[in-house]
């Protein structure tokens, strides 16, 4: 199979994987190519691949997306209905888990403020909230849920959940069904979303589980920009409703310069970073690495695809 790696890890996956699936042809993507007959297999960050792209490979049968979000490709007319599509999951939990629990140290404690006033050289001393005997609620029981609560208990802090997949999990004290997704942020400090967006979980975060939040509770969403209604959060931030947001994914990105969301002071922005590491090559391609051996025995239809 030729095998064709895109983007700024290309040339270190291709030459670690031809060193141990030397059967396969590895070359990189050509932006300047016309077309490329040869492609059978592309490996890319997903939000990198364009239509013009599927259609300068006319031989592709498999898309292995090196993200675990393939929304772009679901949703892409031009890709045709035999390709393949594979994504990277189970990978993302310590980098995300980390970057909550960064945005739940930082909203109370303000922190950007404090490193603003570094810039000033202003003395201020402002109140320090502790994690210790707060509640966090993880909207999503996903994987990264189950490495992001024992975190969170280690810090001295109660983990509460909703999933319509769970009634119990290690490290959570409670799991609540989606139905009562208000009850559930009503007592929490923290509501972390990390639930994968779906049509179901479009606008998951809304004007009424906003309104059902604590005055004192803070927003960290740092899973799809769908499940949190952006209106209905800057509402809630202007009116003093809940305390302050931190969002790493918005409805379009770059964030705007002009956005509203930039100036809220109770908001901390991040640049779609939650999933990013110093080691991502090295976390991603073992599952792409699975998926070879397999089909050293079976076809592609082997191979779990996103679409079907």
């Amino acid at each position: 199979m030729n095998i064709v790696c895109y983007g700024e890890e290309a040339a270190w996956c291709a030459r670690n994987l031809q060193s141990r699936f030397a059967e396969h042809e590895w070359p990189l993507w050509d932006e300047m190519s016309t077309h490329d007959d040869s492609a059978e297999c592309l490996v890319v960050i997903a939000p990198l691949i364009t239509p013009e792209m599927i259609s300068r490979m006319p031989r592709l049968k498999w898309i292995h997306a090196l993200t675990t979000g393939v929304d772009n490709l679901i949703g892409m007319r031009d890709l045709p209905s035999e390709v393949i599509v594979t994504n990277t999951s189970g990978i993302h939990g310590p980098q995300m888990s980390e970057l909550a629990i960064l945005l739940m140290l930082s909203l109370p404690r303000q922190f950007p403020r404090i490193l603003a006033n570094q810039t000033d050289a202003r003395w201020e001393r402002i109140p320090q909230p502790l994690l210790s005997g707060k509640t966090v609620c993880i909207v999503g029981a996903s994987a990264v849920a189950g490495v992001l609560a024992p975190r969170c208990t280690a810090f001295g802090m109660t983990v509460v959940g909703v999933s319509d997949r769970y009634s119990e999990l290690d490290d959570f004290a409670r799991i609540y069904p989606p139905e009562r997704l208000e009850d559930a942020v009503g007592g929490a400090d923290f509501v972390v979303v990390l639930t994968p967006y779906t049509p179901g979980t479009h606008h998951i975060i809304s004007d009424a589980v906003l309104s059902a939040m604590s005055s004192s509770a803070y927003l960290v969403n740092i899973a799809r920009s769908g499940c949190v209604d952006e209106a209905a959060l800057l509402s809630h931030l202007r009116a003093g409703s809940i305390a302050g947001a931190a969002l790493d994914v918005f409805s379009i990105e770059p964030l705007p310069h002009e956005h509203p969301l930039w100036m809220e002071p109770n908001v901390i922005v991040t640049p779609h970073i939650g999933g990013m590491s110093d080691i991502y090559a090295e976390q991603a391609i073992p599952i792409f690495e699975r998926h070879l051996v397999t089909l050293r025995t079976n076809d592609l239809s082997a191979l779990p695809d996103m679409r079907s």
